[in-house]
This record gives structure tokens, sequence and C-alpha cells, in this order.
């Protein structure tokens, strides 16, 4: 590719750059006023600088999205917490093991509990890594819509449907985010797709922008946020429909009460087809093709 300094008379901003760095050392060179603005850390963190800011984290991802020809993700949501089965089933045994020590103690009683139902729910981890792997196979074989898996970037769910598709050879994309406690990329995130947030609402912009599904597995309010952002923007038509689907039918049944939204006359019938249960990761597969059957071009637009 052809550099901008060398079709256009004005040097761009990286030669800028380098050739402020050229200066002789003075009190006014030195002094922060003096920087150039873009290269101003400080001045780029005022809280004026908000929507600067704002506008750099929406455009850095798109732009690098869009260089490597991405153009369709099939978004993975799900919690952080739920391990990989052989993980849970260690700590289970532990737990299990101290329990045996003084059966009486209430605070081991409900440390084996909750190991025993970590344990239990190990199993979407299992799903989430095989509907990523299934998704991500496919995807290779087909010249006019290539899938991307794109997840939050953090352990548990998304670990799992990264994980999937590394193990299909296949790219993923993870958007973290920085929180106060410690937040690190998995490791089978694509390390040139491995980007980091500030803003939630532009991290939630990047997961629908480029979205052909949503495959939402048992989580908390973070999924619950994710998962009903999605679902409004579909009911009130501001983006197009796009497959979501529960993972899990009788965790949601559990935690959501959908039918009583309805009962209520809070949400009218028909939105409750906006979204589909599924249970296995080669339903959720299916599900997806399915929808698109028809129109495979819809994979473009």
């Amino acid at each position: 590719m052809t550099k901008y300094s060398e079709h256009r008379p004005f040097p761009n901003a990286g030669e800028d750059a380098r050739a402020s760095e050229l200066c002789s050392k003075s009190p006014q060179t030195e002094s922060s006023a003096y920087r150039l603005a873009y290269l101003d850390q400080e001045f780029l963190l005022r809280d004026e600088l908000r929507p600067l800011r704002l506008q750099l984290e929406l455009l850095k991802p798109e732009l690098v999205q869009q260089e490597a020809g991405i153009e369709s993700t099939i978004v993975v949501f799900g919690s952080a917490r739920i391990m990989e089965p052989q993980v849970a089933a260690n700590h289970y045994e532990k737990a299990r093991q101290a329990l045996a020590t003084d059966p009486d103690d209430t605070s081991l009683q409900a440390s084996e509990t909750a190991a025993k139902r970590s344990l239990e729910n190990s199993r979407y981890y299992d799903e989430a890594r095989r509907f990523a792997l299934l998704l991500s196979q496919g995807s290779q074989n087909q010249e006019d819509c290539k899938l991307v898996i794109i997840t939050g970037g953090g352990p548990g769910i998304m670990e799992a449907a990264n994980r999937g598709a590394n193990d299909a050879g296949a790219q993923s994309i993870g958007l973290n985010i920085v929180l106060p406690m410690e937040q690190e990329p998995n490791p089978y995130i694509t390390p040139e797709f491995c980007f980091q947030f500030h803003y939630f609402a532009i991290r939630k912009m990047h997961f629908l922008m480029r979205a052909k599904a949503l495959v939402a597995f048992p989580g908390g309010f973070g999924t619950f946020d994710e998962l009903f952002e999605t679902l409004t923007l579909i009911q009130t038509r501001k983006i197009r429909a796009v497959p979501i689907l529960l993972f899990g039918k009788s965790y949601w049944r559990k935690i959501i009460n959908f039918e009583a939204m309805v009962t209520e006359g809070m949400v009218s019938a028909a939105d409750l087809n906006l979204f589909r249960y599924v249970e296995t990761a080669e339903e959720a597969n299916q599900a997806v093709y399915e929808f698109y059957a028809s129109s495979l071009s819809d994979f473009r637009d």
C-alpha cells in the first residue's frame, strides 16, 4: 500500500511526531504546552476530551476489522464464572474432602454445595467451546459468508468460545473492558483482534455492529445487560432481527419469567419469538444457518 506521505504534499502524523522529537531541549520545548496535542497523554485524558476518546474507542476496532475484512460475527455471551469441567471437578473434590473432615461446618457445607453447582454448570463450557468449533469449521468452508466468533474476551464462557474457534484454526475476537478488579484477556483470542475498552457503551456497540447471531449462555448481570439491550434494539427495530439463542432452557426459565411479562402486558406475545432456547452446540449451530438459509447474502449486508 502506498503511504499517505508518498502521494500527498503534507507529512503524515507519524512523520511530524518523529520530527517534533528532533528539536533541541529548552524550557519552551520541554513545556507540556509545546507537545503535539495527539502525543500529549495528559491532555487526552482530560474530562473535556471524553467525546474524542469515545470516538477513538469506536474507530480503532472498526478500522482494524475493516482492514482484516471481517464483516460478519457471531456473538457469544455468558458467565465468566463458569469453569472448564476438569477444573470444576477438582474444586468439587477439594470441597467434598474438606466437608468430610467436619460435616457439621455450615461454611464447608455451603462451599460443597456451590462447588457441586459449579460442576453441574461446567457443561456449558464444553457446549460453548463445541459451538464455536462447529460454527467456525462450517464458516471456513463458506467463501461468501465467513463468520467470526466474538466474545467479551474474559474467562468462563468467553474463553470457551474463543477456544473453540482456536480449535478450528479460525480467528476470533475478544472485547475486554477495564474493570476495578483484575481483568485479562483469555489466551485463545486472536492477538490482533484482542481489544480493550474503557466505555461499556462503545464495547456493546461493537458487539452488534457486525452481529449475525447472538448466543447467550447462563450468566449474571453483564450477560443480562447485553442480552436485553439486543432484545430491545430488535423489538424497537433499531437493528435488524438476528437469531437470539438462549442456551439452557431450564436456567433461563428459572431466572426470567418471560411469560409473566406478557401476562402483565409489558411485552407482546410476539416479542417472545425474538429468541429461542437451545440445549446443544449442534442445535445452536443449526439454528444460525437455518435462520439465514433462504438468504445467505444477509451475511454480507
